[in-house]
């Protein structure tokens, strides 16, 4: 097997081995080059032996020194070959409640390893093989997150749709006896994987600390387009409470052996049940963070130090009035940040308004779910001040595109105001709030 060679940079080793466009990379060291993987960690030496196979079908080989890992070949994707589709079906899986007409790539469903190394996704294991977990141990690849959603064999084929799905769950334990750190989640829904099965499943992945750094519960999202899908149920108040309360005994029972929490219930599961949500100091290093764990506390506690921190006597320069956008969810805590920071900064007036999701349904309540559309429609024909704020989560990686794909220039055109996006931290909310960039 061999990746082939997009384009050559200018100036780089490859074009000064005269290597061309369309050649195929065969071998770095004596090492078989497949994807991204193999390659990010063979040509890490000072000296690499490299042969490709030229367009005409020769083989070259040639030697480079000290590259500092920069050959100069450019793939035509960022894994060198095509990315690995889910094989599951899932009972819970969010893609099959998308709703019809959205652009392709939302769609896909990814469950590549490669991904889990280079931008932290999250991989259920069934996709790989006895091979591929030998290329992990071989190389370290670490930290990988995984999917679990239980530790129960025959329950996870049932809920996964994948017959290879228990036998699978073998690759954790030799992942960690390797040393390879490991972060997990479960995907909790009513009556299959929560209760006595969230328990054991607890105990099952306690068991491999320290390589399970952290365990996640995560309530299942259900959108209002499950036609012909598995009926499932939101979580009640009670069955949150329930969760909340198995993690938190697990953890004390764990905290006496081993210092430290290790599992996290998601913020939702807090606003769901009615508790309060845990200090930061419950989190440690936020392992689960772009999981919703954590996420909220992080933000009040940010925002609460970068208010502790203005002058006593603080007033804008001229009246500022703005409006910002936040899903039902948050909204809450978008009030409390915004009714402390009018509280405190003279000349400032600030709207929060919730944004009820139209497009997945009411019971998808998170900000990183709006879509440009919905937020359009609920603030079209109303006063919005100066500037409206919206959480940048809302917005694909690149930052420019709503699920609905409009534009934040889009949105700013139908509303007739400036948009601008925040990150999910309390220094940035303060200073977009108060139109300063340092306050």
């Amino acid at each position: 097997m061999s990746v082939k060679i997009h384009s050559i940079k200018p100036h780089s080793p490859a074009s000064r081995h005269f290597v061309k466009a369309g050649s195929k990379l065969i071998s770095i060291n004596g090492h078989e080059i497949r994807d991204v993987l193999d390659y990010q960690f063979y040509v890490d030496e000072d000296v690499l032996d490299i042969v490709i196979e030229k367009p005409n079908g020769k083989e070259k080989r040639f030697i480079v020194k000290n590259c500092n890992g920069e050959l100069g070949f450019e793939f035509e994707t960022y894994l060198m070959d095509k990315q690995r589709r889910c094989a599951n079906n899932c009972i819970f899986c969010f893609i099959d409640q998308m709703p019809k007409g959205m652009r392709e790539s939302l769609y896909f469903k990814d469950d590549d390893a490669r991904l889990s190394f280079l931008f932290g996704n999250y991989i259920t294991l069934t996709n790989l093989g006895d091979k591929d977990i030998d290329r992990i141990i071989k190389m370290h690849i670490s930290p990988v997150n995984i999917s679990v959603h239980t530790m129960n064999p025959e329950l996870r084929v049932k809920m996964m749709g994948n017959n290879r799905a228990g036998k699978v769950l073998e690759y954790i334990k030799r992942l960690a006896d390797a040393g390879i750190k490991l972060n997990t989640q479960l995907v909790l829904c009513p009556g299959y994987n929560d209760g006595d099965e969230l328990t054991y499943s607890l105990e099952e992945l306690g068991k491999l600390y320290p390589a399970v750094q952290s365990i996640a519960a995560v309530p299942v999202g259900l959108t209002c387009h499950r036609d012909g899908l598995a009926n499932l149920n939101p979580f009640t108040k009670e069955q949150s409470s329930d969760v909340i309360s198995r993690i938190d005994s697990y953890n004390c029972s764990f905290l006496c052996y081993n210092n430290t929490n290790i599992a996290f219930a998601a913020d939702e599961f807090y606003l769901n049940a009615g508790l309060p949500l845990p200090e930061c100091e419950r989190y440690g290093d936020f392992p689960q963070y772009e999981n919703g764990v954590g996420m909220w506390s992080l933000l009040k506690k940010e925002f609460d130090e970068a208010v502790a921190d203005l002058p006593e006597e603080y007033s804008l320069a001229a009246e500022r009035k703005i409006t910002v956008a936040t899903g039902v969810a948050a909204y809450g805590l978008i009030k409390y940040i915004a009714d402390k920071a009018q509280s405190k900064v003279k000349n400032l007036h600030v709207n929060v308004v919730k944004i009820e999701n139209r497009l997945f349904g009411e019971r998808i309540t998170v900000a990183g779910l709006l879509c440009g559309n919905d937020i359009a429609d609920a603030l079209e024909g109303t006063e919005l001040y100066d500037e409206l704020l919206i959480p940048s989560v809302s917005l694909r990686r690149e930052g420019d595109l709503f699920l609905d794909d409009m534009s934040i220039e889009e949105l700013s055109d139908r509303l007739k105001i400036k948009v601008t996006p925040v990150s999910n931290d309390g220094y940035e909310l303060l200073s977009r709030i108060t139109g300063q960039e340092e306050v």
